[in-house]
């Protein structure tokens, strides 16, 4: 291009004047054609056929003309807007080139990567890897939890789709809400001894990292975040004229041509250029003043404050300009990033690079020399020996092996290495002397030869160079010399050379371009037999392409040229092909995106005429140079910089949106700079900057793109500070465009702003950007306010904030019916209705606790935001309340699956400080009071029909605590217990009245239970036997175990919590305790009767009774003939295994062990008295020897067994014990005198060693 009004997308160039008339041609001959219809028009209406056809062929014409003339305009359009990017381009490269307003600004906040949609998918898929147990991360159940929690409800959100689409999403964002989310969930969890909840969270938020980074390589992570944070450091001028050259669409070697043409290289000249502007300032400013030319102000008083900030503007220039060093010119502004390993070539961008030096090139060469044959040997006989030797310059000779001259072939080969691109090889043909003196062969003929890698590599003659008064004059020598190629020669050959920095003069020479490494290429010039380049150029930055012949330039036929900022390099060899073989092997070594194109025509002569091929994008024909130079010449003072200037921000704006950060439409340093020194420089006013940066801001935000609502509080706030003036640098002009543009995106911005509050969850989803609602709610304060210094009444914003959450209801309602795929049938099953409203009141319940968790940041702005987020959730509520109704309508009487959805609702609104006992709560409860009762009312009828039926057919089998009936009965008063309880009913009046009620239904049932057992029991022992037969049944443990269950189950069912001390001894605690005393008593009293059965058959040996003396005098007689077992033995062993198998049975079958021990108590005393009685009784009369050994034995047995039971020694030793202990103790005595050894052993003081 050197046409500023090419295209790069037309493919070609064109004239304007050929365009025109090409856009002239096509009307004409249409209005030919309209005159020709309009004459035969008669003769086309009286032949019918043909003249249908002859319409439809006009209308075809008529319509591929219309798209012609549409082609031809959008074409011509896309010229002028090529062009104005141009213009603007040449401004930005002055910039850029000599600043001296502006500084890249270091205090800017650091961007993040962007989320793409591919990084999403990988995302989700590490967390749900982490999920199904894949990953080799250890992590508790509780963390766990928190992943699945953040997973399901963020990372599976539409909205976290739509923020990652809209590019304003980075991973800090992913972090931050997981960190918000866990931080709430850890600040719930008890306190641990030794483990602080902050440790707990830094090792929460390290697990989460792992699983965010999966199996990446952490290297190579490390470095691209390194190279992707470049862009948002402070840029070299390299990498600024890299980044306006996409912004703008400039093609390299456009850049490199206006770099050239403007000679930004050239310090001198940027300040002269400055200059130049500054005083074309001050003249159209004076021009203005002299012509009254002003543009429209508000008021006509500013036309002098105008031309004052003109004036002022200029000045100020020329004194940031008047304030740089001479010496330096402007600033170098080489800011050298720090060299990385990772990437050199991309982070030093501007800088100059390393500069290769001659040693750094080297060449290494293998050269074949095969020596074939020697022809035209006359002046030796041929019977004599003749050899050749061969040698490269500066290295090794060799020598073939010796032939007859007559034969002279050889067929030899020699090897050579040299780092010489042009050596030189000798072969010289030597016959071996005859002379008795000769100390050398005689040399016959030479031949020196300069090969290239570009030589032919067979054998051919080469005329050797003799003496001069030799016969062989036609001495020739067959040979081949091949030389190899190393692989960093990229190309070689001869051509002719003109450069500004490097040769100088226009001559040829010997180059070769050499790969120094992966990215360094040279293009080298070489001498013979040296080894380094005579002079060398660096082909990083140019770019190479085709030319046509230079005038002037003798040598050479065809033309090529290498370009750069500051230099250009012209080329020349013989031929066409050499010529593309140069271009193709410079422009892989280049690098550069333009690839040339070889002309279509080679008819070009150097100077001597001929055709010329159409000029090349890189070529400096007359034409172009003046395309070039309109440019640059063009006056900055007399272009509207204003809308050049709008261009550029939109463009700028529009790279920084699609590039890899997470801008929110905040530039970068390096754009920041260029478009302040922009302004600064051609005079842009503040004002139509930023409302031009308001449009384009608000564009992308229509758009749902994420963009900083504080970014838009800055540009309105300091254009309304404009134009109310209240400027803080004091009053200035206003125009009356900037006034209207100014209320115009005053008017959009509220309707954006509106719109944003009413989409607030999908604006700012899940809270991010971070502290954006507040930043909105602000601005939207700050929109209502008519002027600078009134403020808003509080009741209007509150009012404005109302309106919008109202909608936002509404909306928010709506896509939660979408998402949930809820559609309202009013034939759906009741079972399916119902559980579509648990689903939706999930869904609702998650959206009120976002909105509570990430958009709350309003009370920070405002201190009603709380009281209107709450009307809000009401209103949002109210629209599930009419679904919820609906649903609750149709199902069946006496259902109760709706108690889980008020369980649902209830536990989320009791424990809202604004929604709990608000208008939906109430009418919730409204709703479900009926149901509570009504469901009582079946459960206390249920209970009791189950206790009378239970207890008719009840079996007294143990079951857990108790019997099936009892065991029945208090699970299913606990279950109601704790059903109602866990309603956690809100309204305190009718929540103790439902406890009252259970309490006391609880409390009579228990009582019926109690009556009912123990009625059982005496019916029981009423049929038991009082003989030592007696063991106590099951059925009656049963029956204990019942009553003491029902005591334990009474303090948590039947006692009412009043807040003081529990009282435990009610009603239902006496009955249960006088029953177990009647119980006990009874069962007492029957093993007392058995006992007193014992003693009674005891009595009949009383002394001076019959019985007593007829059976002494039997005993006594059978002894004398048969074994007679001792005496006592049998009754006394059938009550002591009595006692203790009972005892057994109480033990075992009976749960509770201090009633046990209390029933052992009361039988051991009601014992003791028992036998102290009946010896009292016969305190006169001598105990018979049955009788002593009887009760010796009977009390032994019995004080050891209870003993054994664990009675207490109080107990046991009792005045009872002690009475009847003594009185045994004195019948042993009295009848150890009498009878001797009549007791057979059986003795008190004994009683411890005696076998059981």
């Amino acid at each position: 291009m050197l046409d500023p009004s090419s295209s790069e997308d037309t493919g070609g160039e064109s004239d304007p004047e050929v365009v025109e008339e090409a856009a002239r041609k096509p009307a004409s001959l249409s209005g030919k054609r309209a005159n020709s219809s309009r004459a035969g028009g008669q003769q086309r209406e009286s032949a019918a056929p043909g003249g249908a056809a002859a319409k439809g062929a006009r209308d075809g014409a008529d319509a591929g003309e219309d798209e012609e003339r549409k082609e031809r305009e959008r074409i011509q359009r896309e010229e002028e807007e090529r062009k104005t990017k141009l213009q603007i381009y040449v401004f930005v490269l002055r910039c850029i080139a000599y600043p001296f307003n502006a500084k890249q600004p270091t205090d800017m906040a650091r961007r993040q990567q962007k989320v793409n949609k591919q990084q999403l998918q990988a995302v989700k898929e590490r967390f749900l890897a982490f999920l199904n147990g894949e990953t080799q991360i250890v992590a508790d159940e509780a963390f766990c939890n928190a992943v699945r929690s953040y997973y399901e409800g963020f990372l599976k959100s539409e909205r976290v789709s739509r923020m990652v689409q809209s590019g304003g999403c980075s991973a800090n964002d992913f972090r931050e809400v997981f960190k918000k989310n866990i931080e709430r969930r850890i600040r719930s969890l008890p306190e641990i001894d030794g483990l602080s909840k902050e440790t707990v969270l830094s090792s929460w938020i390290a697990k989460y990292d792992a699983i965010y980074r999966g199996e990446e390589d952490m290297r190579r992570q490390t470095q691209r975040a390194h190279l992707s944070a470049v862009s948002e450091l402070i840029l070299s001028k390299e990498q600024l004229y890299e980044m306006f050259q996409q912004i703008l669409g400039i093609r390299k070697f456009e850049h490199q041509l206006l770099y050239n043409a403007c000679q930004l290289d050239n310090v001198d000249e940027q300040a002269a250029q400055i200059r130049r502007e500054l005083d074309g300032r001050l003249q159209l400013a004076e021009k203005i003043a002299r012509e009254k030319k002003y543009p429209k102000f508000i008021s006509a008083d500013m036309e002098a404050l105008y031309m004052e900030e003109l004036r002022s503007s200029v000045n100020l220039l020329m004194a940031n300009l008047e304030s740089l060093p001479v010496s330096k010119g402007g600033p170098d502004f080489k800011q050298k990033l720090k060299r990385s390993p990772l990437n050199n070539s991309f982070l030093d961008i501007g800088d100059e690079g390393d500069i290769l030096s001659k040693s750094d090139v080297v060449l290494s060469f293998t050269l074949e020399i095969v020596i074939v044959e020697v022809q035209g040997l006359k002046s030796v006989a041929p019977n004599r020996i003749v050899y050749c030797t061969m040698e490269v310059e500066g290295g090794e000779k060799l020598q073939t092996d010796q032939a007859e001259a007559a034969r002279p072939q050889w067929e030899t080969q020699g090897d050579f290495t040299t780092t010489h691109p042009l050596p030189s090889v000798k072969v010289k043909l030597f016959t071996e002397s005859t002379g008795v003196l000769a100390l050398d062969d005689k040399e016959l003929g030479r031949v020196v030869l300069n090969p290239t890698t570009n030589g032919p590599k067979q054998a051919e003659f080469h005329r050797m160079v003799v003496a001069k008064n030799s016969q062989d004059t036609e001495l020739k020598i067959k040979l081949a010399v091949r030389m190899d190629k190393p692989p960093n020669m990229k190309h070689s050959g001869y051509l002719y050379t003109l450069g500004q920095r490097v040769w100088k003069r226009w001559k040829k020479r010997y180059f070769v371009l050499v790969q120094v490494s992966q990215y360094t290429f040279a293009m080298c010039s070489y001498r013979e037999k040296k080894a380094e380049p005579q002079e060398l150029m660096q082909l990083e930055g140019y770019t190479v392409d085709y030319c046509d012949p230079q005038p002037g330039l003798q040598g050479g036929r065809v033309f090529f040229n290498a370009v750069k900022e500051g230099d250009l390099v012209m080329f020349a060899c013989d031929d066409e092909p050499d010529r593309v073989l140069w271009v193709q092997a410079m422009y892989r070594a280049t690098g550069q995106s333009y690839k040339p194109v070889p002309p279509l025509q080679n008819k070009t002569t150097n100077c001597r005429g001929g055709i010329q091929k159409p000029a090349s994008p890189i070529s400096l024909d007359p034409s172009q140079r003046q395309g070039v130079e309109e440019l640059i010449s063009a006056a900055p003072c007399r272009l509207d910089h204003a809308a050049l200037f709008s261009i550029l921000q939109k463009h700028t704006l529009q790279h920084r949106m699609n590039d890899s950060f997470s801008c929110l439409g905040w530039f970068s340093p390096g754009q920041v700079f260029v478009l302040d020194e922009y302004c600064a420089r051609y005079g842009v006013r503040g004002c139509h900057r930023h409302l031009s940066y308001l449009k384009g801001l608000m564009d992308y935000s229509e758009n749902n793109a994420l963009v900083d609502p504080t970014l838009l509080h800055y540009s309105y706030a300091f254009c309304v500070s404009h134009v109310h003036g209240n400027r803080p640098d004091g009053m200035g002009t206003v125009t009356a465009e900037e006034k209207e543009q100014f209320e115009a995106i005053r008017s959009r911005l509220m309707a954006l702003l509106d719109n944003q509050i009413t989409h607030f969850r999908y604006c700012f989803p899940f809270g991010r950007p971070d502290g954006a609602l507040k930043a909105t709610l602000s601005l939207q304060e700050r929109v209502l306010m008519k002027d600078i210094t009134t403020p808003v009444p509080p009741v209007d914003m509150k009012n404005l904030v109302q309106r919008c959450l109202e909608k936002a209801a509404r909306i928010n309602y709506s896509q939660l019916m979408e998402y949930a795929q809820i559609k309202e049938d009013s034939q759906a099953a009741p079972e399916k209705r119902l559980e579509d409203m648990m689903r939706l009141g999930e869904l609702c319940i998650d959206v009120l606790q976002q909105n509570d968790e990430h958009h709350s940041e309003g009370r920070e702005a405002f201190s009603w935001w709380p009281e209107l987020m709450a009307e809000h959730a009401e209103s949002f509520l109210s629209l599930y309340r009419a679904d919820m109704d609906g649903a609750l309508q149709v199902q069946p009487v006496d259902s109760w699956d709706s108690f889980p959805l008020f369980q649902l609702l209830n536990n989320f609104l009791r424990t809202d400080p604004h929604l709990c006992n608000g208008t939906f709560h109430k009418h919730l409860q409204d709703l479900f009071v009926p149901l509570v009762v009504r469901y009582i009312d079946l459960m206390e009828s249920s209970i009791a029909q189950s206790i009378h039926r239970g207890f008719e057919q009840e079996t007294w089998q143990s079951v857990n605590n108790g019997s099936a009936t009892s065991e029945d009965l208090f699970w299913k008063l606990d279950a109601l217990q704790m059903f109602v309880l866990d309603l956690h009913w809100p309204e305190p009046e009718f929540a103790k009245h439902l406890e009252q009620r259970l309490k006391l239904m609880a409390s009579d049932m228990m009582e019926a239970c109690v009556k009912r057992t123990k009625s059982a029991f005496d019916a029981k022992m009423q049929k038991a036997s009082k003989s030592t037969d007696f063991r106590v049944p099951l059925s009656v443990c049963t029956m204990f175990n019942v009553l003491m269950d029902a005591k334990k189950q009474c303090s948590k069912l039947c006692v009412l919590d009043t807040g003081q001390e529990q009282q435990y001894h009610s009603k239902i605690d006496v009955l249960i305790d006088e029953s177990f005393k009647e119980m006990i008593s009874s069962l007492i009293s029957k093993f007392a009767g058995v006992l007193d059965g014992a003693l009674s058959k005891l009595s009949r040996y009383d002394e001076g009774t019959f019985f007593s003396s007829f059976l002494s005098f039997t005993v006594k007689a059978a002894a004398k003939y048969v074994e007679v077992p001792k005496p006592g033995m049998d009754l006394a062993d059938t009550y002591i295994t009595f006692i203790r198998q009972n005892q057994d049975i109480l033990r075992d079958r009976v749960n509770d062990e201090v009633y046990v021990e209390d029933v052992f108590d009361q039988w051991y005393t009601g014992s003791m008295k028992a036998v102290c009685v009946w010896l009292t009784d016969r305190l006169d009369l001598q105990l018979h020897t049955y009788q002593l050994k009887t009760l010796i034995k009977i009390v032994k047995k019995t004080y050891r067994d209870f003993r054994l039971q664990g009675v207490l020694d109080g107990t046991l030793n009792n005045k009872s014990y002690e009475t009847v202990y003594n009185r045994l103790t004195v019948e042993e005595a009295t009848a150890a005198v009498k009878a001797g050894d009549g007791l057979q052993g059986i003795s008190m003081r004994d009683s411890d060693e005696e076998d059981d």
